[in-house]
């Protein structure tokens, strides 16, 4: 009997995506119960070689994307291996690609080609700035997007050059957005009985997450500017400095601010004209910094933040990458997942009936999708 317990049990996704976006998605949806299959070239998808770190010649960012999927190689550009992806899709719900447009087309195997064949097919695309359009076609790499779409111009610090965040922050959220038009297409699906195109294009992710910075230049005409760790509306909403381990305050309204000035010895502040309300607090941020940061000058940084955090004043000790992921909340919260030498992070959606399971780790192998009523359990 086909494992039940996940949310998109029954659902076939046939993965032809590469690198980040794409297999982002095609994850997520493993995790939620679909049998995902990932199709990659003979010589493997290209992060298998982002590395160090290696385990058995593969880098750690490809175990990162491709949990939950089994895996075929072909070869796209010869006649056998279109042949075999059109008998895949003729099984699939679900296709994820991230082909540069016009590749599929080129093979026989694209949208238009197979729609009339595969009227209930949804099929994902993502791409870097969409099909048409000035920019329409071209290659997009998450670094790039995050320059053009503005994400480097107010990412820095204030005075200094743009900055690219620490992470692929564009291509991560592309994936999410892949996932949510997924659904929103299987739901719809249900009703009216057809799939369609999914269009997911980082361009678009990129310039999705310019708020407030969107939000303020429509409203004011002004050009938003670097602010470093500090928000461009809000304060203290900041890290600080202590006596040990720098601390991010979050302070989002007066009673906050009033609680926090009285925790570390300084309520007069909350009575002070340059600080009583949100808007003077931030038009006055650097005097109120320096002033916050005199108070803290002797405080332990993760004792602070615990302590506030617990008479409700948002604020959090600012830890490195093991820290947090060794942290007990991260255990508590089942955000790394272990299967046997395979180390992950969770699932960060939480389901109470339908749960995200674990069931293949990376690099597992399987020539097609499992049958309807193939066994297919695992371990939370």
């Amino acid at each position: 009997m086909q494992n039940k317990t996940g949310a998109l049990a029954g659902i076939k996704v046939l993965d032809l995506s590469r690198i980040l976006g794409g297999p982002l998605c095609g994850q997520i949806l493993g995790d939620h119960g679909a049998d995902v299959l990932k199709v990659e070239p003979p010589q493997g998808d290209d992060t298998r070689a982002w590395g160090p770190p290696f385990r058995d010649g593969v880098a750690s960012y490809y175990f990162g994307l491709n949990r939950n999927k089994r895996i075929q190689f072909l070869d796209l550009s010869a006649p056998e291996g279109q042949q075999r992806v059109r008998e895949l899709m003729a099984e699939a719900d679900v296709v994820l690609e991230n082909f540069k447009v016009c590749t599929m087309e080129k093979w026989g195997i694209g949208y238009e080609q197979m729609r009339g064949d595969l009227p209930r097919l949804i099929w994902c695309r993502v791409t870097g700035f969409g099909a048409d359009g000035p920019l329409g076609a071209l290659p997009g790499y998450d670094a790039a997007i995050q320059a053009t779409a503005g994400l480097m111009s107010i990412n820095g610090e204030a005075g200094g050059d743009p900055l690219r965040v620490g992470l692929p922050v564009v291509d991560m959220v592309t994936g999410l957005n892949a996932v949510i038009g997924v659904l929103l297409a299987l739901h719809e699906r249900a009703a009216s009985g057809q799939g369609q195109l999914v269009d997911a294009a980082l361009y678009d992710s990129g310039l999705s997450l310019l708020h407030p910075h969107a939000a303020n230049w429509f409203m004011s005409g002004q050009l938003p500017q670097r602010t470093g760790n500090a928000h461009p509306n809000i304060y203290p909403y900041d890290v600080v400095r202590t006596g040990g381990t720098p601390v991010f305050l979050a302070v989002g309204n007066d009673r906050q601010f009033a609680l926090l000035c009285r925790h570390i010895g300084r309520p007069e502040l909350a009575q002070d004209a340059r600080f009583a309300s949100a808007g003077q607090r931030s038009v006055n941020r650097v005097e109120l910094k320096a002033l916050l940061e005199a108070a803290l000058s002797q405080a332990d940084g993760t004792r602070l933040a615990d302590e506030l955090m617990a008479i409700g004043v948002p604020a959090a000790a600012v830890l490195n990458v093991e820290q947090a992921l060794t942290h007990p909340h991260t255990l508590h919260r089942q955000m790394v997942v272990k299967m046997g030498a395979y180390t992950g992070l969770g699932a960060p959606v939480k389901l109470s009936r339908t749960p995200a399971t674990y069931r293949h780790a990376p690099l597992s192998e399987g020539s097609g999708f499992l049958p309807d009523d193939a066994a297919d359990g695992g371990a939370r």
